[in-house]
């Protein structure tokens, strides 16, 4: 099997993709049902956040009290870090490990969208197909 070269041969596209003012318990219900672990969020089209599992955990969940008006805006991470669909899978790789993230968004440049996302177990599964960690990421959920 040839490796991938670039970040469009190993993203999952299209993501999915929600208001800032989407309610985090939709966002989460989304989440399950369509079996991912982050949506990216976007207004007018153009990225301004993306938020994970983790994030609806640690940021709304573990403050405890009513969350049924909590916004995801209040929820996600707004310093994106993103890839073009031509960089190379290196620097996927390369911007995981230096800013110590588990997914990044791809942006198409020339329209400002999102077109894509590509996760710590998408590489694994491209790069290293004997590891625990692509095994786990290929596998089909257990729900």
């Amino acid at each position: 099997m040839a490796t991938a070269q670039m970040v469009r041969d190993v993203m999952t596209a299209p993501p999915v993709e929600v208001d800032p003012n989407a309610y985090v318990t939709d966002v989460a219900r989304r989440m399950r049902d369509e079996d991912i672990g982050a949506v990216v969020v976007t207004e007018e089209g153009h990225p301004r956040g993306l938020v994970t599992d983790r994030d609806l955990t640690v940021r709304i969940l573990a403050e405890g009290g009513d969350i049924s008006g909590v916004r995801v805006q209040d929820a996600c991470s707004t310093d994106l870090v993103t890839l073009k669909p031509d960089d190379p899978v290196d620097r996927a790789a390369e911007l995981m490990r230096e800013k110590a993230v588990r997914r990044l968004p791809v942006v198409d440049p020339d329209r400002d969208c999102v077109v894509g996302i590509v996760s710590l177990g998408d590489l694994a599964v491209e790069r290293d197909t004997d590891s625990a960690l692509s095994e786990i990421s290929a596998a089909r959920p257990n729900t």
